[in-house]
């Protein structure tokens, strides 16, 4: 079993513990266990729980992928590609809202906030890239701050969404991508005063980089 399975496997079995647990090395041990991967092993993966939330993040992010394959993207007006994208995520992630919200609170301690960032602009550039941006001028960063917010307002709704099937997660989504997208004064306004500031998603996007 290659790295990245070994990886997958173990954050999969971890996330029946993590409610309990939390992003713990005691829930990384249960894995181990039961996956028969050496423990010593798997803690060169995971050291820290914020090395274990951006292993989880990571994972939601390829699962959502995943997902995507089996969509017929190429049909779809551009929101909708975004609008499927974020919801095959939710999807993934709906056993698991209490593995989010440790995730989050985890993420939300001051030392982890630059990497919360990071994991945010990672998913939103998967998104974006799935829904077929090809941008590399100043477009492709406004794109990933807009739906930055977005994405993370729709995923603190979706926590405590308990609506059936989560048609209200999913009218709050194309909500806010309408609005979004929709208003170009507010686009252009929004480059033309961003452009006189460091933009952090560049350096994320570097941070990225191996």
């Amino acid at each position: 079993m290659e790295e990245h399975e070994k990886r997958r496997v173990l954050i999969e079995a971890m996330l029946p513990e993590v409610p309990f647990d939390g992003w713990s090395r005691t829930a990384l041990r249960a894995a181990a266990a039961e996956t028969g991967i050496d423990e010593s092993e798997a803690l060169t993966f995971f050291r820290t729980p914020r090395d274990l939330v951006q292993g989880f993040s990571h994972w939601a992010d390829d699962r959502m992928l995943d997902a995507l394959l089996a969509q017929n993207l190429d049909a779809m007006r551009v929101r909708d590609r975004v609008a499927a994208a974020e919801r095959a995520r939710l999807r993934v992630l709906e056993p698991h809202r209490e593995a989010v919200r440790r995730a989050l609170a985890v993420l939300a301690l001051p030392q982890n906030m630059a990497m919360g960032l990071i994991l945010l602009y990672r998913t939103v550039d998967a998104i974006w890239y799935a829904a077929g941006d090809r941008s590399t001028d100043f477009n492709f960063y406004t794109k990933r701050g807009l739906l930055a917010g977005v994405h993370a307002a729709t995923t603190l709704y979706w926590l405590d969404d308990r609506s059936e099937g989560g048609a209200d997660t999913s009218d709050f989504l194309d909500r806010r991508l309408a609005e979004v997208m929709s208003i170009p004064k507010l686009r252009a306004r929004l480059e033309e005063s961003l452009a006189w500031l460091p933009n952090p998603f560049r350096l994320m996007r570097a941070a990225r980089r191996p």
